[in-house]
């Protein structure tokens, strides 16, 4: 039983998760910490449940990204193509996967993206550059399974990519509503095959994602753009951190056991 203290600390991380994901793409990482240690929910319910409402909240967030002309729907199309076989897929290992490891090695990819989206290189405007058709169905399989697996939704591990990539801040996190959409789905129906998802909980999460994505996109549009960059730079540095001591605590429980 969820005693109040806790319902209202759960209340207020889903409205955050859901301003950070429509306002930098980045969020989703602090979801299925919150509900394991705060909601006392098992690791594989919570990872499922949260890919539910994630569908929703690219609804959401990339209808207001649409509107304002920060969506590049020819890639968005091809690094779908990509992510829908790589969800299904990371849903189906999900439960045999060695967690610690996919998760260092989101945490490396984090950090050394960010770093370089902190140099001056990094384009923070404009129109982005063509990208193959090759790579992003690539890069759309590497999201789609490693956030099926990890239960991020998709921006966690598209934004730094993209931002490597050389494309604008605000094409990509445009790009990261979008890919919400089939991760989620693919993963949600091989979860519903292979796993277990609370549909009262993934309800609920699914309101407050909404709700968040909505304020956090007219955020994301009324801030300059290198301000954006430096906030998901620095966002993304702080993540990746906090994943590196995690499965550092990961390696030090399985020395002493």
């Amino acid at each position: 039983m969820v005693s109040g203290g806790m319902f209202a600390a759960l209340l207020g991380i889903g409205l955050l998760v859901g301003v950070l994901i429509g306002a930098i793409g980045v969020g989703g990482v602090l979801l299925v910490p919150a509900l394991t240690y705060i909601g006392g929910m098992v690791i594989h319910v919570a990872i499922a449940s949260a890919m539910v409402a994630y569908f929703f909240a690219g609804c959401v967030g990339s209808v207001e990204f649409a509107r304002r002309g920060s969506i590049r729907w020819g890639d968005a199309a091809w690094l779908a193509g990509g992510a829908m076989p790589g969800a299904f897929v990371g849903a189906a290992v999900t439960n045999a996967a060695p967690g610690f490891a996919l998760e260092l090695l989101i945490a490396v990819l984090i950090i050394a993206s960010a770093l370089n989206s902190l140099r001056d290189k990094i384009p923070v405007d404009g129109t982005p550059r063509t990208l193959a058709r090759g790579p992003l169905l690539l890069v759309g399989a590497v999201t789609g399974i490693a956030s099926s697996m990890s239960g991020t939704g998709g921006p966690l591990v598209l934004i730094p990519i993209l931002l490597w990539m050389h494309v604008p801040v605000l094409a990509a996190v445009g790009l990261s509503q979008v890919i919400q959409l089939p991760i989620s789905a693919f993963a949600t129906a091989g979860n519903l095959l292979y796993g277990a998802i609370d549909i009262a909980v993934a309800a609920a999460l699914s309101v407050l994602l909404m709700v968040g994505v909505w304020f956090g996109a007219r955020i994301a549009h009324r801030v300059s753009s290198i301000a954006l960059k430096r906030f998901v730079s620095l966002t993304l540095l702080g993540v990746g951190g906090m994943m590196l001591v995690r499965v550092a605590g990961y390696a030090s429980a399985g020395a002493g056991a």
